[in-house]
């Protein structure tokens, strides 16, 4: 394959070339990609589903790794409970099928998302009231500071919402496996997620067939364009762009929703107050020659309309965070790493 820009790559389907390609289907041809690169003193940017990417239409000036294989083990069942490791080019969705095809409980809600099993513990993806911190026992990474690799119990990672100690340290960790611990079942997890839970026709807290929960997340997240498909330009985004606020008590805008959490801090909905500032769904279509416009089914998607560059994107980032703060006083953070561009 030639070197590829990075649009084509990436969910957003924008970003310039890099300056050099390099696929890997395992972990061994990973470790040596990266280490090499290293050794030459260049720029590294690991890409897997390059579903949580913005990169800058300049491209980027290094070598870009990209994870080409995946495979799933069982270790072992012991205790009533599956070890699953995962290497990090496995298709998250398709890990998800597998698992619900396999009764492992736990990672059902976390449906349709795209991307690789190795990006899912930097960010401590989650959605529908899971994350994969739940069911995560170990991550294995090269630490390209000590040059080594290195296992990280669950309990070091230091997962928080949308966040890891990967996250905390950009750059340094990559991720070659992950190790997952499922308790065997046919129904879900206890549902901790309201519109999860009215879809499926029970009280939160109860549980439904993984099967059945499976395709209640998949409904939800076509109908806000969160399922990928290319003749969607709903789905041509980089998933959600800002990720939920964390702001005093007395900060919260009447109205808004309010989630009180243990720090004494209330969690609110950046899709709410993307909303309520002005920014409706499909905001943008109606100028002349948009190529970019919030999503017609989320607030919260900023998506390529086709032909857009990552500049017209940001440039709508920006107008949507400074009106938000404008109108509540909230600065929202992006969600997507970007390269070799800023908000």
């Amino acid at each position: 394959m030639a070197d590829p820009a990075l649009a084509a790559l990436t969910t957003l389907r924008l970003g310039g070339p890099a300056a050099r390609y390099l696929a890997v289907a395992d972990a061994d041809a990973l470790v040596a990609a990266v280490s090499e690169v290293d050794a030459a003193g260049e720029p590294l940017l690991v890409v897997g589903g390059g579903s949580n990417l913005v990169v800058a239409d300049e491209g980027f000036a290094g070598t870009v790794v990209h994870l080409t294989g995946g495979g799933v083990r069982v270790d072992g069942d012991a205790c009533g409970v599956a070890s699953v490791t995962v290497a990090a080019g496995e298709p998250w969705d398709d890990f998800v099928a597998r698992a619900i095809g396999e009764g492992w409980v736990g990672v059902e809600a976390l449906s349709g998302i795209p991307g690789t099993v190795g990006a899912t513990p930097i960010q401590n993806v989650g959605a529908y009231g899971q994350e994969v911190a739940q069911t995560i026992a170990r991550v294995r990474v090269w630490d390209r500071v000590l040059r080594g690799q290195r296992t990280f119990a669950a309990a070091e990672c230091q997962f928080g919402y949308r966040h890891s100690r990967f996250k905390a340290d950009p750059g340094r960790h990559v991720v070659l496996d992950v190790t997952f611990e499922f308790h065997p079942g046919e129904q879900s997890a206890p549902v901790a997620y309201a519109e999860l839970a009215r879809t499926l026709g029970v009280e939160i807290g109860a549980r439904a067939p993984l099967s059945e929960v499976r395709e209640a997340v998949l409904g939800l997240r076509r109908g806000k364009g969160m399922v990928l498909d290319a003749e969607d330009h709903d789905t041509w985004s980089a998933g959600s762009f800002f990720t939920n606020p964390f702001v005093e008590p007395d900060r919260v805008p009447v109205g808004a929703p309010s989630y009180p959490q243990p720090d004494g801090r209330v969690k609110t909905s950046a899709a709410w107050l993307i909303e309520h500032a002005g920014f409706g769904k499909g905001f943008g279509l109606d100028r002349p020659g948009a190529r970019v416009s919030l999503s017609t089914k989320h607030t919260l998607a900023l998506t390529n309309r086709g032909g857009a560059t990552s500049t017209e994107l940001l440039d709508l980032a920006r107008e949507v965070r400074d009106g938000v703060e404008e109108r509540f006083g909230v600065v929202l953070v992006n969600e997507p790493v970007l390269v070799g561009c800023a908000l």
